[in-house]
């Protein structure tokens, strides 16, 4: 058993932007599970009004809000344009399959926030450059062979 608001056990691993990145990126990730059929369970924690890094999900996701606000902002990659943005609160559950495209920002207060992905094929996420080049990968591989993001 874990408890998600009092653990010192969990092993964050902190994502800050640096010059390359015209908006501020600071959050946290913990892995809670992972799991070779494909399933994994992360905390993500947001900074107060900072943003992570432009991405698209190629995994099933559910979450739900534990804390705070997360703002998660959709693209179109054709355009560039932000489509819709939808303001998520403590309580709030959401699900999305495959190739969702957006980007999330801690409200005022920040944001905690428990994501449930599947995976079937070990590909959770792509990182994106404003383009919507894929810079980077998540792998289930990758996770389970570290134990940690």
């Amino acid at each position: 058993m874990i408890n998600l608001f009092k653990n010192e056990d969990l092993h964050w691993k902190r994502f800050q932007g640096g010059d390359d990145f015209d908006y501020p990126i600071d959050y946290s990730a913990a892995l809670l599970n992972a799991n070779q059929d494909g399933h994994v369970d992360i905390l993500y924690r947001w900074e107060p009004d900072c943003y992570c890094h432009f991405h698209r999900h190629t995994a099933e996701v559910s979450s739900v809000v534990l804390e705070g606000e997360l703002h998660v902002i959709d693209i179109d990659l054709a355009s560039g344009e932000e489509t819709v943005t939808k303001i998520r609160s403590a309580g709030d559950y959401a699900h999305k399959e495959p190739g969702d495209v957006h980007m999330e920002k801690g409200g005022s207060n920040g944001a905690l926030v428990l994501f449930n992905l599947y995976a079937p094929d070990g590909l959770l996420a792509e990182s994106l450059d404003k383009d919507g080049t894929v810079i980077g990968q998540a792998t289930l591989d990758r996770l389970i062979k570290k134990n940690t993001l």
